[in-house]
This record gives C-alpha cells, structure tokens and sequence, in this order.
C-alpha cells in the first residue's frame, strides 16, 4: 500500500501525503490484528508516527531511513524496563512493503513536557529536571554492547575527528555569521574532551520534545523516540539537555547534573554541540540567550553553566 521512498524526491511527495500515508498505516494495522482502530497522525516527527487507538503508537520508517526502524526496535527493547521512568513496549517490528519498516509500541501516559512546561509550577520544574537527571544517568549506565551491531560510530574517536573537519562547513551551511565561524577552529582546538572508562549508550536528543509529565503531580511518565541513539561519550549527550531542557538557565542545569552525579565542562559541551550530527548554531541562538560579546566561550558559559 506504500510506495517506495528512496530519494529526497520521493520523501517528499510522499511523507507529507496523508491520503496515501493513513491508507498504508491502516492496512498495516489490519495485518497486525488492530483492524478498525481509529489512526491518528501526530504532527511531530521526521518519519510518520501514529496514535493506534488508545494504547499503541505505530512508527512507520521508509526505506531510506530503514536502518532507523531497527534501531529503534531494538534500543526500546534493550532499555525497556532498566529506567526510573517508562519508555515505550514494542510489541511488534519489521518489514512491510516496497523497503518499509514499522515499530508498533505501547503507548506512554502523559502530555509533552514542551507543551507542558509553562504551565508547571517552579517546584515541580525541579523535581522534573532531577527526574530526567536520574534517567540519563540509569541510560548510560546501561551495557550497550548488545548494540554494537546496529549502534555507531563505532570508533568515537574517528567520529569526533570526522565531526571536527566539518565543523566550519556544517554552520555555514546553516547560515552562521563569519565572526563566529572563524572563532570555531581555535575554540575546537583549545577544548579538551574527556573520555570516560567506557562508551555509553546516548539518546543523542533528550530534550523536552521527547518527554512526556503527568498533569496530575507533574511528574516525568515516558521518554521516547530512540532511532537516533548512538555509543559514544556521555557530554554528548548533554548538548540536548543544556539546550532543550534547561535551556539556559544555569539553576536547572545544576540540579539535573547533581541528579546525574556528574558535572561537564562548560566548553567540553560547547564544544560537542558543535560537533553534534544536527548541530545548528543559529536556531539555538534564536532560541536562547546570546551574549554580547559574541564569543564562543561565553557561549559555553551561558547554555552550560550551571548554579
């Protein structure tokens, strides 16, 4: 019932198409035994994601962006159960037509904590950030040598070398004033990155986007979307957390670390937020505070402080 998607031309007639994409996820559904109930689309999401009823969510993954359905399958099942807040049961995964893939999980309680967080009172934004500082940390304690196989980079020191190369060219392309692209080299060269005793497995976008809060005690009751998990040192993970957590405020970034039980460098986190695969430094200059003097190490200070 899909058609195949394997070009950015394809992607594009077809993703977006609603007409053609619910008739895929109802016949997918039919197949897997939940024939009739009602589909409906969420509107987050690179890849289309269903609500299937009341207790499933349906993840379809075309076949350019295969290897991304099995990763999801197979991190969901490797952490399901191991962290102090839920994430979601698959209960089916695989193939369906034309080089899709699907995961069909549980779906989690709760509303978005982006969505949410206005609304949350300052005391229960606290216990929120120590929650997600537990749950990071009980994410990277986690062995992720049963995802070797499907996990990059592989060799993170290759990785950060590749990333590194590419740093200039990445923000330019995203349209970054010269000032700053020129400071980038110096500030990169200058930044020690600590290696941990080993790899972790990292969410790689643990942002507010991805957790869901309870409005009934205004606490953390799922963390979600896995595809784009990684192995790698844990400050990676913390460019989604300093960005889109505490999102600049140094008072909740100090109680999630303290709650992790690990502090960061300022610019060890600057720096791999100009590292990071999706970096892109003028939307989250959009988004949060700049300093005035327009130098990356106030940059650090500013997004990563913490107090």
């Amino acid at each position: 019932m899909l058609p195949m998607v394997e070009t950015d031309e394809q992607w594009d007639a077809v993703i977006p198409d609603e007409m053609v994409m619910h008739a895929g996820a109802e016949d997918l559904c039919a197949r897997l035994g939940l024939a009739g109930a009602p589909l409906v689309r969420y509107a987050e999401g690179s890849v289309p994601v269903y609500r299937v009823g009341d207790a499933h969510v349906l993840k379809l993954f075309p076949a350019v962006a295969g290897q991304d359905g099995i990763i999801e399958a197979r991190v969901l099942e490797h952490v399901d159960g191991q962290l102090p807040i839920p994430t979601p049961q698959v209960h089916a995964s695989g193939t369906y037509e034309n080089g899709w893939r699907y995961v069909l999980m549980s779906r989690l309680p709760g509303e978005g904590l982006a969505v949410a967080w206005e609304r949350v009172p300052q005391r229960d934004r606290d216990r929120i950030v120590d929650e997600a500082g537990e749950a990071l940390a009980a994410l990277h304690a986690l062995d992720p040598e049963p995802l070797t196989d499907v996990l990059g980079p592989g060799d993170w020191g290759a990785f950060v070398a590749q990333q590194r190369a590419g740093a200039v060219a990445q923000q330019r392309k995203r349209n970054l004033p010269e000032p700053w692209l020129e400071q980038i080299p110096g500030f990169l060269d200058s930044t020690a990155l600590s290696l941990a005793p080993r790899p972790a497995l990292l969410h790689t976008e643990f942002m507010r986007e991805h957790l869901l809060v309870a409005r009934d005690g205004w606490r953390l009751t799922g963390l979600f979307d896995f595809e784009p998990a990684m192995i790698g040192e844990r400050g990676y993970d913390f460019v989604a957390v300093g960005l889109f957590v505490s999102r600049g405020d140094p008072r909740l970034l100090g109680r999630l670390v303290k709650a992790y039980g690990h502090s960061f460098d300022p610019r060890e986190l600057m720096a791999y937020t100009l590292l990071h695969v999706y970096s892109h430094l003028p939307w989250y200059m959009r988004e949060l505070t700049v300093p005035a003097d327009e130098r990356l190490e106030s940059l650090a200070q500013a997004w990563f402080g913490t107090a």
